[in-house]
């Protein structure tokens, strides 16, 4: 099979770009704050709940999630003879693109008079916007099950995000070994897994030492 190699290089660019719309520092600055002054300072769902409230962090996740979308229907429509190739390129690099974004790079650059800071997401929202693509139906509501109840329970969000993927990350694996899944979702899987796993890793850590912060808990400049 040829493979479209123009296509391929604007995959990656649009995903990319894509990935790096900061949509928190947009929605932050309608509200008159920073996201990248507030809490944590990452532009994710949950920084924007309790910099301003649950309502507003759900926003954050629906339209990070649909960065996800867009990024892989894009790339399925621009290389139909390849669609496991466009799936992987574009969700992988999309997520690329949120968990180091240039326009919010390039943001907080200026805001700090040219000292150059790269800045970002987690990406588990936009990364389970990829999922919604391809992961069949029962797989993607026992992972919003488990993290919603783990959540609700906790009410540490990193928990629920965690342990969702990572239940997610092993059923899909299992499905490539039936064959269900074309061997290329493996990529997928290994990549998302390790960006997720390294940009949470501090959450990890403050989960094992009992120090996570919870949801609910108002974020301070």
């Amino acid at each position: 099979m040829n493979t479209d190699w123009g296509a391929v290089i604007t995959i990656i660019l649009l995903s990319y770009l894509i990935g790096s719309i900061p949509v928190a520092y947009l929605i932050g600055k309608l509200r008159n704050i920073n996201i990248f002054e507030v809490g944590s300072g990452n532009m994710g769902g949950t920084n924007m709940a309790r910099a301003l409230g649950l309502h507003w962090g759900i926003l954050t996740v629906v339209l990070d999630a649909l960065k996800g979308i867009v990024a892989v229907v894009i790339a399925l429509f621009m290389l139909p003879s390849n669609s496991w190739l466009a799936f992987t390129l574009s969700a992988i690099v999309v997520v690329v693109g949120h968990n180091w974004s240039l326009f919010a790079s390039l943001i907080n650059t200026v805001t700090n008079k040219g000292r150059l800071t790269i800045r970002g997401g987690k990406g588990g929202a936009t990364a389970f916007g990829t999922m919604l693509v391809i992961a069949p139906p029962q797989i993607i509501l026992v992972m919003v099950t488990l993290g919603v109840v783990l959540v609700v329970i906790t009410r540490y969000a990193s928990l629920g995000v965690l342990a969702a993927f990572t239940l997610a990350f092993i059923w899909l694996t299992v499905l490539v070994a039936q064959g269900y899944f074309n061997t290329h979702l493996l990529a997928y899987i290994v990549s998302i897994s390790g960006m997720i796993y390294w940009r949470f890793r501090e959450n990890i850590r403050s989960l094992l030492l009992g120090t996570e912060r919870r949801l609910g808990e108002r974020a301070t400049s």
